[in-house]
């Protein structure tokens, strides 16, 4: 896999403790997908950062991050976003989508996406992967994954032609795959503990979420004590993203 060229499409904001931690979540995904000999570049294009178009060419495969915006909304980097995703469809380049970034693939496609009608999902999900599904046929990993979650948007309607892989008690679409260069992820593969038990008492504090004390003290609770399939997950993500899956 040597000389590869991959890109963040990163659609969030940098915390503080991410930074600290992390070095940006820039960092948190190298550490999940980069291998030896790849380049892997960086894009902020929630401030504006967009590769140029000479350059989108160059590089094997791109990644859309999560984000604390609306997939479903209209600010002027999501629609040009929107315009990157479609011109890599036509391009046949491999994009992987990871919460937010899984609702703009779909919206990109055709697909729709907004506010779940189950409100938020917090906390570690199992999900189902498709057992009539061809995507996984090459991984040995079980049919039931857990998985990171923090959403309260969700895929509502798929694009034309995408194949559900993936499905929860809590979200109808937890996976999705377009074609052989297109996959959506609704968890988050590339979390750690500490990165979800922060970012809750960041959204928390922000009223993002609005819950007890209680509340959040048992959702963490509950967290500390399970562990999701990160392995698995990474070599899913990394299967897909690199042309093995």
């Amino acid at each position: 896999m040597g000389g590869k060229k991959f890109a963040l499409l990163l659609c969030a904001e940098d915390s503080e403790y991410v930074k600290k931690m992390y070095g940006g979540y820039f960092g948190v995904f190298l550490k999940m997908l980069a291998e030896e000999g790849e380049a892997w570049h960086l894009y902020r294009v929630a401030c504006g950062e967009f590769p140029l178009d000479e350059e989108v060419d160059g590089y094997d495969g791109f990644v859309i991050s999560g984000s604390s915006r609306d997939a479903h909304g209209n600010d002027a980097w999501i629609c040009r976003l929107l315009a990157l995703l479609k011109k890599l469809d036509d391009m046949k380049k491999k994009v992987l989508g990871i919460c937010f970034g899984h609702q703009i693939l779909s919206r990109a496609l055709g697909g729709k996406s907004g506010r779940a009608i189950t409100g938020w999902d917090i906390g570690i999900r199992t999900v189902h992967l498709s057992a009539s599904s061809k995507a996984f046929s090459s991984l040995k990993i079980p049919a039931l994954l857990s998985i990171y979650e923090i959403h309260r948007d969700e895929v509502w309607e798929l694009p034309p032609k995408a194949e559900l892989i993936a499905w929860s008690e809590k979200t109808g679409v937890e996976m999705f795959k377009y074609g052989d260069h297109i996959m959506g992820i609704q968890g988050h593969p590339e979390y750690t503990k500490d990165i979800l038990l922060n970012l809750i008492d960041r959204l928390v504090k922000l009223e993002y979420i609005v819950v007890r004390d209680t509340e959040t003290e048992e959702l963490k609770a509950k967290l500390q004590a399970s562990e999701p399939d990160q392995e698995a997950w990474k070599s899913v993500c990394r299967s897909f993203l690199k042309g093995e899956l």
